[in-house]
């Protein structure tokens, strides 16, 4: 899939200097993380096999200009017959206790240390989603797509209880289409012009910051 992205918003993203020395600190904190997180994961997959019956989830998801990729998580969920939505709150029943637990300390997302050292995802970016979230949107609406998507980001930070958020609402499919995700493209769309290694850094540490508080 390849969203409406004209070739003027394909050179909005990072200068090639800023684009490089990126690229670089996701590969290096990638690797220096990857003997502590490799063993966590596999333990953790097991146990969601075990306990959910499936180890690894995947999904295709919207990439950098636009172009799908395979995004991996823990399993933290169940299926339930003919419930279908996206749109995940704190109160979904197909989310099991364990995945709960691993949702909440955002273990789940340990597997995404190989998007990032494959290229596909950085460590501070917009979150990616799945490609039925942007249908509509027009070529400006969709710029942040110029940037890699990422584990963690300033729209990650600014609605951190997201899951909460959305089941305090009496529509969390249209509440999340009209409120929240049109605060999240203009934050990822500020993200651009302020994006700089220092902030990446100050993003991470925020995030570390939220799931031990």
């Amino acid at each position: 899939m390849r969203l409406p992205l004209s070739s003027d918003l394909r050179q909005a993203g990072l200068p090639p200097g800023k684009a490089r020395v990126k690229r670089a600190f996701d590969v290096i904190v990638a690797l220096g993380l990857l003997p502590v997180i490799l063993p966590v994961s596999l333990i953790l997959i097991s146990l969601a096999k075990f306990l959910n019956g499936q180890g690894l989830f995947s999904q295709d998801r919207v990439g950098q200009y636009g172009e799908t990729f395979r995004l991996y998580k823990i399993c933290s969920m169940r299926e339930i017959e003919n419930f279908t939505t996206n749109v995940t709150t704190d109160q979904d029943p197909r989310i099991t206790p364990f995945g709960r637990l691993i949702r909440k300390t955002k273990l789940d997302e340990l597997p995404q240390l190989w998007n990032v050292l494959k290229g596909e995802m950085s460590f501070v970016g917009p979150r990616p989603d799945v490609p039925e979230v942007y249908a509509g949107l027009t070529a400006d609406e969709t710029a942040f797509l110029c940037l890699k998507p990422g584990i963690t980001g300033v729209a990650s930070i600014a609605f951190r209880d997201e899951e909460g958020l959305l089941a305090s609402v009496s529509d969390p499919e249209s509440y999340n289409q009209t409120v929240l995700f049109p605060k999240k493209v203009r934050l990822n769309s500020d993200y651009i012009s302020q994006q700089s290694l220092r902030l990446d850094i100050k993003i991470m540490a925020q995030t570390v910051l939220r799931v031990l508080i």
